[in-house]
């Protein structure tokens, strides 16, 4: 396990280094019912979102709900989608000029998280196999940069929770029980 210089991490340094697990995208189609997963879990935390609290920032230079939003819904449809057909980034930022209001907002992650889908959905198998160039320049597999896709996903929407969190805002727990009922049922 590869981790902070002069810092032990114990037995399980020694697991990963002799066990190497990777999680492979081999088709479109079980990707993309994936993909609507993840994305269904990040629509019920924006729902959670007050109107008027779209672009209300915990700090200088930090993302607005809009803006985290804004950010997942462009960066999947104009670097991930462009960049699995072999074509660069178009990435141009997560501003509200791309959207405003909540249900701007909302409508835009819809509409590009949807293009997304159908761009992925016209993927063959062969095309997830294939070396692209991201973003950074650095070529790997298409199915690796989408599984990629999915993790930024899932860090915004933590920054999300966060957020609401700071606003006092309650959201739902990510798998239907909050953290004090998993102790509850927990032996």
């Amino acid at each position: 396990m590869r981790g902070l210089p002069g810092r032990s991490y114990g037995v399980l340094s020694g697991l990963a280094t002799s066990r190497r697990v990777i999680v492979e995208i081999r088709d479109t189609a079980s990707f993309l019912k994936y993909y609507e997963s993840v994305r269904r879990r990040t629509l019920a935390v924006a729902a959670c979102v007050p109107e008027d609290r779209v672009e209300w920032s915990p700090g200088d230079g930090r993302f607005s709900p809009g803006d985290l939003l804004r950010h997942i819904a462009a960066t999947e449809r104009w670097i991930w989608a462009e960049n699995v057909l072999g074509l660069p980034s178009r990435y141009a930022g997560h501003g509200s000029d791309l959207a405003e209001g909540k249900s701007g907002v909302l409508d835009y992650l819809h509409s590009m998280q949807d293009e997304t889908a159908r761009i992925i959905a016209g993927l063959s198998n062969d095309q997830l196999k294939a070396k692209v160039a991201t973003v950074g320049g650095v070529e790997m597999r298409a199915w690796k940069w989408l599984r990629l896709m999915i993790e930024h996903e899932i860090h915004h929407r933590g920054q999300l929770y966060s957020v609401l969190g700071q606003m006092g805002v309650a959201a739902p727990p990510l798998y239907g029980l909050t953290e004090p009922e998993v102790e509850a049922l927990s032996e």
